[in-house]
């Protein structure tokens, strides 16, 4: 198989950037010609190994950041919104990438445009929307705005990941009643009482409720989201102002995201949980009794250890729901999700429900030759009291099968048998399989021939 091409322009750029270099002075740092380093950086060129190599040496640069980053996202979600009908042809995939290789600013406008289109064909196709009504703008949803912004983060913010792991560190004795105790210090007294509020905090009274009806790995939880809305706001809201959300809804969704971010790095501090990770190679039940988490938290930490020279394995993460929406989504691999519709069903989530307390494993293979370990389990959590909603959903985490070594999950599997690795994609009106017998609607970007004497599996096929 063909090697492919390292273009990364836009991170060379950046880095001298960062280093305050002139062009001349960075090529001569790298050992080459200022020619050649102007072709790299306008994406003429690819990457060379000498260049690779100088970058680690010169700089201590983590040359795996090179390949890495949201070019591949930004390229999943352009197909995504061209394969929109109003678009027409799709461009080659050759100029996707080109584009969000050197242009990224301007593919994620071309995307907010797509997004602001949608929403405006579904408010006139709603005949309950009031569309004149005071207020109405064109924007995003705040809600998709705060996911996004996790999305091309790769769903890891580095200086809120070290505060909370420097709190843990600095904590003496078993993490809740430390916790509590520096609580305490600062006159906020911690209750427990039987409500259906997992958290209410009453700054008058300086007193913190959590609900004795939920587990102990939710109170520690939600025990540490407060502790960085009251310790790390400062940060907190540095952070935000680099986000440069577009309303007042989505900063404050984002600070609760930045709180949860903070909790579930504390409660999982990045260096013990990592070696842990390894050591354990990554058993979810004994990582979650180990630091005192649920198995729900435990997925998600492994999907944010993304650190620079201390990176884990790069997973996904997901959560969907009963009707097959994905209500949470972290990828840190080329695996991306629907923005749009449902996710494929062909994807081991979906049938999570079915085996209550189960781990499903999966060997998957994506269009574009990707090949996956894929983990889902269902998840129910109770009310707490007798006639109180149940909530249900199912978890799902994986990573490319190049890493399958590291995990318990992969033991036994048939990872060298082509036909153990069942075709998947991202939704089915994207997805360029044309044997797909779970397909729900036709892809766009194939024309459809109909033949009234005869019914296959599908009522078409593709050419």
């Amino acid at each position: 198989m063909a090697t492919r091409k390292l273009y990364a322009g836009a991170k060379l750029r950046d880095l001298r950037g960062r280093l305050g270099l002139t062009q001349k002075d960075f090529a001569a740092k790298l050992g080459i010609s200022l020619p050649y380093l102007n072709q790299m950086e306008n994406n003429n060129r690819p990457v060379s190994t000498t260049v690779v190599l100088a970058l680690a040496q010169e700089f201590g640069f983590d040359v795996t950041e090179l390949g890495q980053g949201d070019s591949e996202r930004l390229v999943t979600d352009m197909r995504e919104a061209l394969a929109d009908p109003v678009f027409g042809e799709t461009p080659p995939l050759a100029d996707l990438r080109l584009t969000a290789s050197n242009a990224p600013a301007l593919a994620r406008a071309f995307l907010e445009l797509h997004r602001a289109y949608r929403q405006t064909h579904e408010r006139l196709a709603s005949l309950d929307e009031a569309l004149g009504r005071e207020g109405a703008q064109l924007q995003p949803s705040p809600w998709e705005e705060v996911r996004d912004f996790f999305h091309y983060c790769d769903n890891y913010i580095d200086a809120v990941d070290r505060a909370a792991e420097h709190f843990a560190n600095g904590l003496n004795g078993e993490m809740r009643g430390a916790v509590i105790a520096r609580l305490r210090e600062r006159g906020i007294a911690v209750e427990m009482a039987h409500s259906v509020t997992l958290r209410a905090y009453d700054p008058a009274r300086k007193q913190l409720t959590l609900s004795s009806l939920v587990p102990p790995e939710t109170q520690n939880f939600q025990l540490l989201v407060q502790v960085a809305l009251l310790r790390q706001n400062d940060l907190l809201e540095a952070t935000l102002d680099l986000g440069r959300f577009q309303s007042d809804a989505a900063r404050a969704i984002a600070k609760l995201g930045l709180a949860n971010y903070f909790a579930g790095a504390a409660l999982m501090p990045y260096g013990r949980f990592l070696a842990a990770a390894q050591e354990t190679r990554h058993d979810l039940e004994l990582l979650a009794a180990r630091f005192g988490a649920s198995i729900e938290q435990v997925a998600h930490r492994l999907s944010t250890l993304q650190r620079p020279g201390a990176k884990g394995i790069p997973f996904f993460f997901a959560r969907v729901d009963q009707a097959g929406t994905i209500t949470k989504r972290h990828s840190a691999t080329r695996l991306q999700f629907a923005r749009f519709g449902g996710a494929c069903p062909l994807w081991n989530v979906h049938r999570a429900f079915e085996t209550p307390g189960r781990f499903l494993r999966q060997l998957a293979e994506t269009p574009d030759g990707v090949r996956y370990v894929l983990l889902a389990r269902d998840v129910t959590k109770r009310g707490g009291h007798f006639g109180a909603p149940v909530r249900r959903y199912a978890m799902a985490l994986g990573c490319e099968v190049k890493h399958a070594g590291a995990l318990v999950y992969a033991d036994g599997l048939d990872l060298g048998r082509d036909g153990a690795f069942e075709p998947i994609g991202i939704s089915c009106r994207i997805c360029e399989r044309t044997d797909c017998h779970q397909r729900s609607v036709p892809p766009l970007e194939k024309r459809l021939s109909i033949h009234p004497e005869r019914r296959e599996v599908l009522p078409y096929s593709l050419e």
